[in-house]
């Protein structure tokens, strides 16, 4: 809806699409002008990954999530991190079940949930969006299968506390469920907030799923690369789950992807950095309009959910400002918020100059539509 509105709606800015601005390193770009003289490029590769992409992957988790051990036989590598979602409720539901998504939530997550004939269970969170791990326990019943996290957050653009991150698995731990923890914005962290890892947890292994993308971080977004840490005993149904939708990732960006993790977190944190400056401007822009809107503090990835105080629907409110004001993002309601008018500005998709121009329209068209 969103973007057919922008589609009709000439020289508007989107402040609506959740990726960065930069490319992949120039090294990934490089290694791929030789592919395709070898003839193994051109067949299918083994449907976890394949072994160098693995070796490289097992080392990033180690050095950089702290998770010990031989993890080599727990990693699979994907077409991004939604499929390594799809591929976990693809191994540990049947239809009927229930997986619990603390609100906001990402909407790829509940539909999902949905096409599986599965049902997403929305326990709301409390101040500033953080969850709650007394009402994620309440929530759960006989046929819950999963309670998913995302930290740092899409749509929130907060950070979950180690502590939360703990205290929620070891729920999931007790009522024999899986943790299912989207670590997609891991480097995207700012001010004195830190990522932390679930799966680093002792003895999380075997109840433990996480999901990692390399598209914010090494800017890969249109190569579809991504991994799961999972446990053992569930290797097998994800790999026939891969196998018979995917087969495997391709060589191509596979290949890109053992030269992007090479070059480290290095390249994303000094993009960061930029990210952070740009992320600044905003909030400090946002402070005018105070007086109709609250949102909290946006310590992870590049997101801000705004609640604005005004009776319209929110998605009223997005066609008006993409109509009016030419200024696209995302209503509030599409990530399972319903006590509200919410916006989610995205302010990593586009250049410091555009973005500035993106929200100064923001708030000239809400002072006016509010």
């Amino acid at each position: 809806m969103v973007g057919q509105l922008i589609q009709n709606t000439p020289g508007t800015i989107s402040l609506a699409q959740g990726v960065v601005s930069y490319g992949p390193p120039l090294a990934a770009m490089e290694i791929i002008r030789s592919f395709g003289s070898d003839p193994a490029d051109h067949l299918y590769g083994p449907v976890q990954g394949i072994p160098e992409l693995i070796s490289v992957i097992e080392n990033k988790l180690q050095k950089d999530n702290h998770i010990s051990g031989d993890i080599s036989k727990r990693i699979i590598v994907t077409a991004g991190a939604n499929m390594a979602f799809l591929n976990a409720l693809f191994a540990i539901t049947d239809p009927g079940d229930e997986i619990i998504l603390p609100t906001p939530y990402y909407f790829n997550h509940e539909m999902a949930i949905r096409m599986v004939n599965c049902t997403p269970l929305g326990v709301k969170t409390g101040a500033d969006f953080q969850p709650c791990p007394e009402e994620i326990e309440k929530a759960i019943t006989p046929r819950t299968r999963a309670v998913v996290t995302i930290s740092p957050n899409n749509p929130a653009g907060i950070v979950y506390p180690e502590k939360t991150l703990r205290e929620i698995n070891r729920i999931c731990a007790e009522h024999g469920i899986y943790h299912i923890c989207d670590e997609a914005y891991e480097y995207f962290t700012y001010d004195r907030a830190k990522h932390f890892s679930p799966g680093s947890i002792k003895n999380a292994d075997g109840h433990t799923i996480s999901l990692y993308s390399l598209s914010k971080t090494y800017g890969f977004a249109s190569w579809r690369i991504g991994y799961m840490l999972i446990p053992k005993s569930l290797y097998s149904p994800i790999l026939k789950a891969q196998d018979t939708n995917l087969i495997c990732a391709t060589r191509i960006a596979q290949k890109a992807a053992i030269v992007a993790l090479a070059t480290g977190s290095a390249y994303c944190l000094e993009k960061r950095e930029d990210i952070d400056t740009t992320r600044q401007h905003v909030i400090a822009a946002l402070e005018s309009i105070r007086n109709f809107s609250t949102f909290p503090s946006a310590d992870g990835a590049f997101y801000i959910l705004m609640r604005i105080d005004t009776d319209k629907k929110c998605m009223t409110l997005v066609r008006e400002l993409i109509e009016k004001y030419r200024i696209a993002v995302l209503p509030g309601d599409a990530f399972g918020i319903d006590d509200g008018c919410y916006l989610r500005i995205s302010y990593g998709a586009l250049e410091a100059d555009m973005v500035e121009k993106g929200i100064h329209r923001l708030i000239n068209g809400l002072k006016h539509l509010v």
